[in-house]
């Protein structure tokens, strides 16, 4: 297949992009800073700019780009930052795939599981309601930031994406020298739900919706075995010899991080992989401990 990927150098894009290259796919990267080349085009979705003239003949497109929501407090500007990379951006590139004389037949677009907010221990699949809050807000017009490569007839996926487990990045590789250490350890009451999943898996579950036609809509990126953060600190802890008796209290990663430690850290979202488990997607890594074994194996 000839495939378009945005967010290719990034966490996720780098191993797809990886991954498809290795079974022999063609892939085209949209880049911003790079000169363009065979398999490079341009874009720019802040000044609305991208080749559409280079997507002619694309077999699918893999929309990853985005600001990333942590890395500082969300000041005004950061939010702004996050909401407007996401929106211009996915619609930049629907538009663009909809006008094509022969569209790409499947569209899988990045979204996240912060699209259903803070709900305690309700069990959350694809039919859940969006909750309220910044994130949801953000995640709610990402995804209708799609509907026009929809309306054109393309198959439109997206991905709600829980927890990425890297050691070399995202909320893992901030938590490994902290455990490492020995002084980690749960944080506020430790009953918040953390749904995740493996940088294998999320890979995985890209190419298996590009070649599933009966995926479309929202698909719930995580494992089948979310963990409160109790549970998943104490694991980790396990995994990796150390204690992790320590405790981060919410009033201090308020302090820390402001509205973002609400929103990321002391949030629960216990979501059910429901749609890729009808679809038989067979999970690599179903389990926390063998996955964080296997992600920690390599560093």
């Amino acid at each position: 297949m000839n495939i378009l990927i945005t967010g290719a150098t990034g966490l996720i894009g780098s191993a797809l992009k990886a991954s498809l290259l290795q079974k022999n796919h063609r892939v085209l990267q949209a880049v911003r800073k790079s000169p363009p080349s065979q398999n490079r085009i341009s874009w720019d979705p802040s000044s609305g700019k991208l080749n559409r003239e280079a997507l002619e003949g694309i077999d699918a497109a893999v929309h990853l780009a985005g600001e990333s929501i942590t890395g500082g407090r969300w000041t005004p500007e950061k939010k702004r930052r996050i909401l407007e990379s996401r929106v211009r951006g996915t619609k930049l590139l629907s538009e663009s795939l909809a006008a094509l004389s022969s569209p790409p037949k499947v569209l899988v677009s990045a979204s996240a599981i912060g699209y259903y907010g803070d709900r305690g221990e309700e069990l959350l699949d694809e039919n859940c309601a969006p909750g309220t809050g910044f994130l949801p807000g953000v995640c709610r017009e990402w995804e209708n930031a799609t509907e026009p490569a929809a309306a054109a007839g393309i198959r439109v996926v997206r991905l709600r994406t829980g927890i990425v487990l890297n050691a070399r990045g995202g909320a893992l590789g901030r938590m490994l020298p902290v455990f490492r250490l020995g002084i980690g350890g749960r944080i506020g009451g430790g009953r918040q739900y953390m749904s995740w999943i493996t940088l294998e898996d999320i890979a995985g579950i890209i190419e298996f919706v590009l070649q599933n036609e009966s995926l479309r809509g929202p698909v719930n990126t995580v494992s089948p075995n979310p963990v409160s953060n109790r549970e998943f600190t104490k694991i980790l802890g396990r995994v990796l010899s150390r204690p992790s008796v320590c405790v981060l209290p919410a009033f201090a990663a308020r302090l820390a991080f402001g509205e973002m430690a609400d929103a990321l850290l002391l949030a629960s979202a216990r979501v059910s992989p429901s749609r890729l488990m009808e679809a038989k997607y067979p999970f690599r890594f179903p389990s926390l401990e063998a996955a964080l074994r296997n992600t920690l194996r390599k560093t």
